[in-house]
């Protein structure tokens, strides 16, 4: 098995961390006591099941996909955020229902997204459901659109819903127009196969769809390691190829055993797991989801981190910038999960989330140059699967990863530093 990039061991040279923070701790303290700046959650709500968690434009409401059905949040008050609605089993009438494995919701204005399951070869319907939030207290469903394929990830973008359609064969990204919310119709379909046939006989696992985001026409696709491709949505209809970069071609991943595919999906480089522009669509970031595998004896890669790409052109990206992950004393899957998972970028800020490493805010008004200016964890309490802008603060969701408390956590949008920084041991 080839590699195009070299695989770096990630969070060793852990030793002597934990004797260390002992004596920095009570000088971050003193130092973050004398300037007022200490970083704390503002307000907390467990939620059984959280998984992602978006936010309306105005910021006073949260949507949060709960595995089992999905939830809607008050956020007037931060310092106490408020369930509004817990609504789960949907689909519950449905022969096979309900619907199951619901990882991720979008909203849009005032319609609702819900999409599973997360993962083949669950029980239940596969479908995208569409559910009216004029009243975030009271959701009514609208529409079914039932898929041959399970859906992790999608985006609504107006009257437009964009699934993740991993039938795993040629696991296209799937077009629906839902201007009738109650007779949702698929209108388009795209396939990495569409434009390089050259990766149809690399297995799927490693050309997955993980995630897509779309804003103003233009759709990123974040494909594993197939790398990220850019596309011209504004016309839904007819999705065009604008570029691609990823870290693979696809001759270095055909003919791979099944270990080696499980190690690829784990293990850096590729991973394309989540990717999202600024406001402008000139910025991107792209998250890397990874952690260490043994293979052949041997303890390969680790945690995978954040990369910020210009895309003015975006035939021809260039890397910015890449932000590390936390170091962890133990970067395999059945350790301390400090990888990137997902995001969100405004005009000058990353929102981002790390499992048990924490939430992070960084400073990049020059993107070449990211600076972290706050950041917050409690590995033994939470483990946060996403953070994101809600207008005059900052949401993450925690899903409940090895006894973590599940829920929606509000933090202040503002520089400072965690007080008692807790060490990942």
């Amino acid at each position: 098995m080839q590699r195009r990039t070299a695989i770096k061991l990630a969070g060793l040279g852990a030793v002597g961390s934990a004797t260390l923070y002992g004596a920095s701790r009570l000088v971050e303290r003193r130092r973050v006591a004398e300037s007022g700046e200490s970083y704390e959650p503002l307000g907390s709500v467990e939620i059984e099941g959280t998984a992602d968690a978006v936010s309306s434009v105005d910021g006073s409401v949260a949507y949060v996909a709960t595995t089992t059905g999905y939830a809607t949040v008050d956020l007037s008050d931060p310092t106490d955020p408020t369930v509004l609605a817990d609504v789960r089993d949907p689909l519950g009438d449905h022969p096979e229902g309900p619907l199951r494995e619901i990882y991720d919701v979008q909203v849009s204005g005032d319609q609702l997204l819900v999409v599973g399951p997360a993962n083949p070869n669950t029980p239940g319907p596969q479908a995208a459901v569409v559910v009216d939030v004029a009243d975030p207290a009271d959701p009514v469903q609208l529409g079914v659109f039932e898929t041959e394929y399970h859906i992790h990830n999608c985006f609504l973008d107006g009257d437009v819903a964009y699934l993740c359609g991993n039938e795993m064969d040629r696991n296209p990204l799937a077009v629906l127009d839902i201007s009738d919310p109650t007779d949702p119709q698929e209108i388009a379909r795209w396939s990495l196969l569409d434009v390089e046939s050259e990766w149809e006989p690399v297995d799927p696992l490693l050309r997955y769809l993980h995630d897509v985001w779309v804003r103003d026409g233009l759709a990123v696709l974040a494909y594993w390691d197939a790398g990220t491709w850019l596309l011209d949505v504004s016309e839904p209809t007819a999705p065009e190829l604008l570029g691609q970069f990823g870290h693979y071609e696809p001759d270095e991943l055909v003919g791979l055993s099944s270990s080696e595919v499980r190690t690829e999906q784990h293990a850096l480089p590729g991973n394309s797991h989540y990717a999202a522009t600024d406001p402008t669509n000139s910025l991107l970031a792209v998250g890397r989801e990874a952690w260490a595998v043994e293979y052949d004896g041997e303890q390969r890669g680790g945690p995978g981190g954040i990369e910020l790409y210009e895309i003015n052109n975006p035939a021809d990206p260039q890397q910015l910038a890449t932000i590390d992950p936390p170091e962890t004393p133990d970067p395999t899957r059945g350790g301390i999960w400090t990888t990137a998972h997902n995001f969100e970028l405004s005009e000058n800020r990353l929102y981002s989330s790390w499992y048990q490493g924490g939430m992070m805010i960084h400073d990049i008004s020059d993107p070449s140059a990211p600076e972290r200016i706050a950041a917050w964890r409690d590995p033994d309490e939470v483990s946060f699967w996403t953070a994101r802008r809600a207008a005059d603060r900052v949401i993450a969701s925690s899903m409940g990863l090895r006894n973590a408390t599940p829920g929606l956590w509000a933090f202040p949008d503002r520089a400072g530093q965690q007080a008692d920084r807790p060490p990942l041991e």
